[in-house]
């Protein structure tokens, strides 16, 4: 880190004012010229004086211009001077201009990242001094991208502007605050030994008083940070940049668990980090890898049994970690901003696959959020089906519920691009995210898909099975097909009977498959592209579990 104090390394500019405060020539040559002015002015004054009045010689020619010379001199000097005393002031303002743009942020006023370090560092030596500690906070913006790509990034700087004049109100005296780059900011705020309660109730007080509305023209966005902190007497030799790190990890750590929040930091989330850098490098070799593969999940008419459709799932066949479900990738893959890819892929495969399939059972994709931000994503999905020659009719696209609070506006668009191009679309995961009546009325939607939450439990939970008929009554009101999630066992199967004719999947009908096991099965059933029209179906439906 910099030390601006320290000569040898001042700006260019604080050099040039010192050099002109001290013009040596200039103060010599006036010098000079005042001496060889009184010098001359003693001899030459008096002829002067006589000549004017009419007695006397007129004074020495070469003694009067040397004179003359003199007062020239005088003046130049003054002058000289005045302009370096404009210079000097000049210079000074610029200096103090280039050290306010070398230290603080242009954007938010605060500190910038080379200026926390040595002001961490010296606040860390003078608290020490009247024993006290210092406690670092990482602030940052949750979902601060999506508010930029969403509003435009003036938006996205008065936001920043707002948060920073927030953070500003709550800090202590002595405490810094500093924004290190994009939406992250950090405060040092010094703490008596072992009562860091102030700290965290600073930390607490952030989190609520920057979750408020920012108000922006006609907009008023809502706006949460999350909050790591780090302890100086934590660690056995604190200084900016360990505190800064400790701080960081604290925060990452606030932000997995829901962010709007705050975290101390603990040596283990090191690990878990470390851990985490390691899972994130080899997902992202194992996607031109081919390390992901799509498995299938039957989907089954409760009335007939008979196979419908199959769910694409991701599996993750990793060398090094072994067979990996999606629930500890997928959220990883949509951080780091691969999803697109990975999900491509596995689209790709899933469509060669289904393509072995009888022409009356179709294929459900699952969509990210992250995916449905894309205005492409249509365009994209269209693009495979043509290279797979893969009849659009025959493939379904989940939506999961919680997508439709992101961009209502957005997601309408795509259902009915997908629709158009003879796709249909399901609402994933029902009953988990509080959509509106409002919402599955204005969207549409083709089926609606029970989330297992409700389903499994519903032979021993009267509240399950209550919610399961309801949402089953609302679709059929709706005329939108239902499929239900988790069916686990025979009695569920026979409860969701009762309840009308819909589709199931679950663990009750088989585990999840690879694609050369589906195309077994299927084939085994007479269910295959291969089969000819007159075989298919010949064999019995899936025996009846309930």
């Amino acid at each position: 880190m910099r030390d601006f104090n320290d000569p040898a390394d001042q700006p260019v500019v604080a050099r040039s004012v010192s050099r002109a405060d001290r013009d040596l020539m200039a103060l010599a040559i006036g010098v000079a010229a005042i001496i060889m002015f009184i010098g001359t002015g003693a001899n030459v004054m008096p002829d002067v004086v006589q000549a004017l009045q009419g007695v006397g010689l007129p004074p020495d020619r070469l003694l009067s211009n040397a004179l003359l010379l003199n007062i020239a001199l005088i003046i130049f000097g003054l002058r000289r001077y005045r302009d370096l005393q404009e210079e000097v002031r000049e210079r000074r303002m610029a200096e103090e201009r280039a050290r306010e743009l070398a230290e603080h942020d242009p954007l938010t006023g605060c500190l910038n990242r080379r200026a926390i370090a040595s002001a961490t560092d010296a606040l860390i030596a003078g608290s020490a001094e009247r024993g006290e500690h210092v406690g670092f906070l990482m602030i940052d913006v949750d979902n601060f991208k999506r508010i930029n790509d969403a509003n435009g990034h003036s938006v996205g700087d008065n936001v920043l502007q707002a948060c920073a004049a927030r953070i500003a109100d709550l800090l202590p005296a002595r405490g810094l605050l500093a924004r290190l780059g994009g939406d992250e900011f950090a405060c040092v705020v010094p703490f008596a030994a072992g009562m860091p309660e102030p700290v965290e109730d600073f930390a607490r007080r952030i989190t609520l008083h920057v979750a408020r509305p920012v108000p922006i023209g006609h907009l008023e966005l809502e706006v949460t940070v999350s909050v790591g902190i780090a302890r100086s007497d934590a660690h056995a030799e604190a200084n900016a940049q360990a505190l800064l790190h400790m701080a960081d990890i604290a925060m990452y750590q606030a932000k997995k668990t829901g962010k709007n929040n705050h975290c101390w930091f603990d040596p283990a989330m090191e690990k878990d980090l470390r851990e985490r850098h390691e899972l994130e490098t080899a997902l992202r070799a194992a996607i031109p890898a081919g390390e992901f593969v799509p498995y299938y999940q039957q989907q089954i008419d409760i009335e007939t049994g008979r196979i419908t459709g199959f769910e694409m799932l991701a599996r993750w066949n990793s060398p090094h970690y072994g067979h990996i479900g999606p629930e500890q990738f997928i959220a990883i893959a949509e951080e780091i901003g691969v999803i697109d890819d990975l999900s491509e892929g596995l689209i790709r495969q899933a469509l060669r696959d289904a393509r072995e399939w009888d022409p009356s059972i179709t294929l459900a994709i699952n969509v990210s959020p992250v995916q449905l931000r894309d205005p492409w994503f249509a365009q994209k999905l269209i693009k495979l089906l043509v290279e797979a020659n893969f009849p659009a009719s025959r493939l379904e696209v989940e939506i999961t519920e919680t997508c439709l609070h992101d961009n209502i506006q957005q997601v309408r668009t795509l259902i009915a691009s997908l629709k158009n191009q003879g796709m249909t679309v399901s609402l994933d995961d029902f009953g988990s995210g509080y959509s509106s009546l409002a919402q599955l009325q204005s969207l549409p939607f083709d089926r609606l898909k029970i989330d297992r939450s409700f389903v499994s439990p519903m032979s021993g939970c009267t509240d399950s099975a209550t919610i399961v008929r309801v949402i089953s009554s609302l679709g059929e009101g709706l005329g939108l097909p239902i499929t239900a999630e988790g069916v686990e066992s025979a009695e569920i199967a026979r409860q969701l009977r009762d309840l009308g004719n819909m589709h199931a999947q679950g663990y009750l009908y088989g585990r999840p498959e690879s694609g050369s096991e589906t195309l077994a099965r299927l084939a085994d059933m007479g269910l295959t592209a291969k089969t000819r029209p007159t075989e298919r179906h010949q064999r019995p439906p899936l025996s009846d579990v309930a």
